[in-house]
C-alpha cells in the first residue's frame, strides 16, 4: 500500500520545476477547475519557496494536497502541458503541488487568506465532501457564517471514505478538514438533512442553501445469486480499508471485480496489494469502450490484475453460504445499445470474493423529497446554473455529484467554488462577475458562460506574440 508516486525529495522538486516554461497564457491552469495559477506556484518551488507555492495552491483550492493525489492530473493540467520531454512526459505538476502542500502540514492555516468582515449571512451546506468543502471555504472567506451538516461520522466525503489507500491515506483528508474549520466554518458530523434536521428548518434558518451531497449505493447488477455473502459493493470494499486496519479487511485469494471503470481499478489493485492471489476484472464491453483512464488500467496491469472484456455476469454461484464461482457469458458490443450476449458462450470461473464496481445510484429520490419542486434531469441529477449553481428554487444551491453525476474531486471542488460566489452575489444583490478562472489573454470562443477559459494553443500563442510585436 506504499503510495504510487513517491513525494519528492527538494532537489528533485526544483530539478522538475525548472522544465516549466511559465507560460505567459498557461494552458494548465485553464485545465484546472479550481483555477490554480500553476505556473506562479512552480516558479516558487524553483526559487526554492515551497512555503510560497503552497500559499498560491490554498489561494485557489484548499484541497490541494489531496487533488495533488488523486485527481487524473495527466488528463488535466498535465494533459494540457506544453512540455514534454523525450519520452513524452510534460511538467510533473501532480507530484510539485503535492511537494509544495506537504511541505506546510501542520501549519498551513496561517497561509490562507484571512476573511473578509463578516456579512451577517448564514449559509447552510449539505454534504461535507469535496463540493461541500470547497463552497464553505469560498463563503467564508467572503465573510459568510456557513454550518455543514455531514450524517458522516468524518466529514471529507469521498477523500476521507473511498479513495485507493495507496493513492492517499485518510488522516490528509482530515486535515484539510481541519484547515476549512480553521475559517471560521461550523461542521456538525452524524446530522442527516431529513432526519436530524429538515430542509424547511435549513430554508428558514439560513439565508441559503447549497446542496453538495455525492451518489448512493451502488448499483445492483440483477442477477441471481447477487445477495450471497462474498459479493460486495466495491466501494464497501474500499471504504472497509479506510476504516480498520489493514490485516482485519478480509480479501479472497481468488477475486473478481465486476466493471471496468476507475473504482473497479482501485479495488482490483488494493485487492492485489491485500494478498488476494488472483484479480480478474470482468467487463460487459471492449477494451476501448472501459471508462477507466489509461493510466490507472495500465496500473492494475502492473499489479498483475487480469482482464475479461466482452464479458458479462450471468449469476453468482455459492456454497455453505458463501460466493463460490460465477457463471459468465462472452457478449458483442451493440451499436447505441447494451452489449449483447452471445449463445452457447458461458463459462464458470471460481471466486471466492466479487467487488461489484458498475456504478452508483443517484439520489434524485432523496433530493427530491426533501426539497419539493426541485427540478431534477432526465439523469437523475440537479438541474443548476453552470456558472452560479443555482438552482430552480430560491435560495438553493447545488453543485458536485448531485449535479454533474459523478466527476473529479477538484470538478468538485470547482462547482462548490463557482456555487459560493453565486451565493455571494445573490445575497450582495449582484450580477456574477464573469469567468472563475483566470486568464492572461481573455477569453476564448465557446468559454464564455462556462465558468472556465479555454485554453490557447500554442501556434495561437506564437502568433499573438508575433502580431503584438
Amino acid at each position: 500500500m506504499a503510495d504510487i508516486k513517491p513525494p519528492y525529495r527538494p532537489a528533485e522538486a526544483v530539478i522538475e520545476a525548472n522544465r516549466c516554461l511559465f507560460c505567459y497564457d498557461a494552458p494548465c491552469i485553464m485545465a484546472c477547475p479550481t483555477g490554480i495559477d500553476i505556473p506562479t506556484f512552480i516558479k516558487r518551488i524553483a526559487n526554492g519557496n515551497p512555503t510560497g507555492a503552497a500559499k498560491t495552491i490554498l489561494s485557489a483550492n484548499i484541497l490541494g494536497a489531496s487533488c495533488a493525489r488523486v485527481c487524473p492530473t495527466e488528463v488535466l493540467c498535465e494533459g494540457a502541458c506544453v512540455v514534454l520531454d523525450r519520452e513524452g512526459e510534460a511538467v510533473k505538476i501532480g507530484r510539485l503541488q503535492r511537494f509544495a502542500c506537504d511541505s506546510v502540514s501542520g501549519h498551513a492555516a496561517a497561509l490562507l487568506p484571512k476573511p473578509l468582515p463578516s456579512t451577517g449571512k448564514r449559509v447552510a451546506v449539505v454534504g461535507a465532501g469535496p463540493a461541500g468543502l470547497g463552497c464553505a471555504t469560498e463563503l467564508a472567506r467572503l465573510g459568510h457564517k456557513v454550518v455543514v451538516f455531514e450524517r458522516a461520522e468524518q466529514a471529507g466525503g469521498l477523500n476521507t471514505y473511498g479513495i485507493a489507500y495507496y493513492k492517499m491515506k485518510p488522516v490528509l483528508s482530515l486535515e484539510e478538514v481541519d484547515l476549512v474549520r480553521s475559517l471560521g466554518v461550523e461542521i456538525r458530523c452524524g446530522v442527516e438533512v431529513g432526519r436530524d434536521i429538515t430542509a424547511a428548518q435549513l430554508a428558514s434558518d439560513f439565508d441559503a442553501v447549497f446542496l453538495g451531497v455525492g451518489l448512493g449505493d451502488g448499483t445492483r447488477l440483477r442477477i441471481p445469486g447477487e445477495n450471497l455473502p462474498g459479493v460486495r459493493d466495491a466501494l464497501d470494499f474500499i471504504r472497509e480499508i479506510h476504516t480498520k486496519p489493514l490485516h482485519d479487511v478480509a480479501v479472497g485469494s481468488s477475486v473478481a471485480v465486476i466493471g471496468c471503470g476507475n473504482t473497479a481499478i482501485d479495488a482490483a489493485t488494493q485487492a492485489r496489494r491485500l494478498g488476494a492471489d488472483r484479480v480478474v476484472v470482468i467487463y460487459r464491453r471492449s477494451e476501448a469502450d472501459m471508462s477507466a483512464y489509461g493510466f490507472e488500467y495500465k496500473l492494475a496491469q502492473a499489479d498483475g490484475a487480469q482482464f475479461m472484456f466482452n464479458t458479462a455476469p450471468v449469476e453468482a454461484v455459492g456454497a455453505g453460504g458463501q460466493v463460490t464461482a460465477l457463471k459468465l457469458v462472452k457478449t458483442r458490443n451493440s451499436p447505441g445499445g447494451p452489449a449483447e450476449p452471445l449463445p452457447g458462450t458461458e463459462f464458470t470461473e471460481s471466486f471466492d470474493l466479487v467487488l461489484k464496481a458498475v456504478g452508483q445510484e443517484k439520489q434524485s429520490g432523496l433530493i427530491s423529497q426533501l426539497f419539493p419542486g426541485l427540478a431534477i434531469d432526465k439523469r437523475g441529477v440537479v438541474q443548476r446554473d453552470p456558472l452560479t449553481g443555482a438552482t430552480n428554487l430560491p435560495k438553493i444551491f447545488a453543485g458536485g455529484d448531485c449535479g454533474n453525476g459523478g466527476r473529479e474531486v477538484v470538478n468538485a471542488v470547482g462547482e462548490g467554488k463557482k456555487a459560493a460566489r453565486g451565493i455571494h452575489a445573490m445575497l450582495a444583490g449582484e450580477n456574477v462577475a464573469g469567468p472563475v478562472q483566470p486568464s492572461r489573454l481573455g477569453a476564448r470562443d465557446g468559454a464564455q458562460g462556462s465558468g472556465l477559459r479555454a485554453p490557447i494553443r500554442a501556434h495561437e500563442l506564437e502568433a499573438q506574440l508575433h502580431s503584438n510585436a
